[in-house]
């Protein structure tokens, strides 16, 4: 599968035993039946895409087997969507941490009252996180606009509730972001929504297969700096 097979070729010749054992890992969610190839592909996406990842050949690739699988551009433009607003949770650690340092020290915030519908909208639809308060106290008017985008993706309708909260579990457990309330919060929703533990568990086995973008990135570039070195080192002296 595109830079998987060369980086895969590549690591049999080297150790094709090791080769083997973490090929049928990597493979295993899709074999296994329990995710539709399309569902899978659109995860990848979103693994790919995240802005704690950015990794474009990657992007690339699961877009286009998304495609091939049968996935619209709505599906594909929402995952992108979730992707994006991945990065709340910086303010989601630090907002909380800003507002304990600021009572402690005595200080106080300056009190805007304005309107904040998004995030009515976003109680009303369950899924109002309360690490977000801060946000309210920090910045109500901001805030505001921060859930409008998030609504927009738990409004929708391109994806159902499961397959939502299951694409959520996979940008939060993802190791390059790890965000455990996050997670924990959206295997509670998909759970809620009708997801088996079984369906939840390939999704975390689909963030441990993003670990091969390690070899697909590294272990081309390994192959050619030995031939590199090795060109270098069959060099006769120059005098």
């Amino acid at each position: 599968m595109g830079p998987w097979n060369e980086s895969l070729a590549i690591l049999a010749e080297w150790d094709p035993v090791w080769a083997d054992t973490i090929n049928k890992m990597m493979a295993d969610p899709w074999k296994s039946g329990i995710l539709p190839p399309k569902f899978i592909e659109l995860v990848c996406v979103a693994l790919s895409a995240a802005c704690t990842s950015l990794d474009a050949e990657a992007t690339h690739r699961h877009i286009r087997n998304a495609l091939s699988a049968g996935a619209s551009r709505d599906e594909v433009l929402m995952v992108l969507k979730m992707s994006t607003v991945l990065a709340i949770h910086s303010f989601s650690l630090g907002a909380p941490i800003l507002v304990e340092e600021v009572r402690a020290r005595g200080l106080s915030f300056r009190k805007v009252d304005v309107a904040t519908p998004a995030c009515d909208m976003m109680r009303a639809a369950g899924q109002w996180n309360e690490a977000w308060d801060p946000f309210l106290e920090l910045d109500p008017a901001w805030t505001d606009e921060v859930m409008a985008a998030g609504i927009a993706i738990y409004s929708s309708k391109v994806f159902s509730p499961k397959e939502t909260e299951l694409l959520s579990i996979a940008l939060d457990a993802s190791y390059t972001h790890m965000y455990a309330p996050g997670t924990r919060r959206h295997i509670k929703g998909a759970l809620a929504a009708g997801a088996t533990p079984e369906e939840v568990t390939e999704i975390l086995k689909l963030c441990v297969t993003h670990g091969a973008q390690c070899f697909n990135l590294a272990v081309p570039i390994l192959n050619e700096e030995l031939a590199r070195h090795a060109a270098a080192t069959a060099m006769p002296a120059i005098r």
